[in-house]
């Protein structure tokens, strides 16, 4: 694997469409990162995050995210989600405007114990 930089400086477009910001290696150690652009009435479709970790950060709009096939959480600008490895969700536009949010995944390592 490369190295990846160890700044990089992505400018959000204001296109009316889905960006990618991150395409994973050898870019970076692994997390990959996008803008979402739901109109409104759409979802980005219920998928898993199998052995990743992903976070949510809500830039306009407001919508639900729905984790498994019950629980529903009101998200929107100004709100973040964190979503943990094997967790299926969706996330739906309810509101009249677009829904934009940006979302990085990365791989998921299990929390090292000290020892004494």
């Amino acid at each position: 694997m490369t190295s990846p930089e160890k700044v990089l400086i992505i400018e959000l477009d204001e296109n009316p469409e889905n960006q990618r910001l991150l395409a994973g290696e050898p870019q970076t150690c692994g997390m990959r990162s996008g803008k979402v652009y739901l109109a409104p009435g759409k979802s980005c479709g219920q998928h898993s995050t199998k052995d990743r970790e992903e976070l949510l950060v809500f830039l306009s709009g407001s919508g639900e995210l729905l984790i498994g096939k019950n629980d529903r959480y009101q998200v929107g600008q100004g709100k973040v989600a964190y979503i943990a490895p094997q967790t299926a969700h969706d996330v739906s536009n309810t509101g009249d405007e677009p829904l934009v949010y940006v979302y990085c995944v990365a791989p998921a390592a299990a929390e090292k114990s000290e020892k004494s």
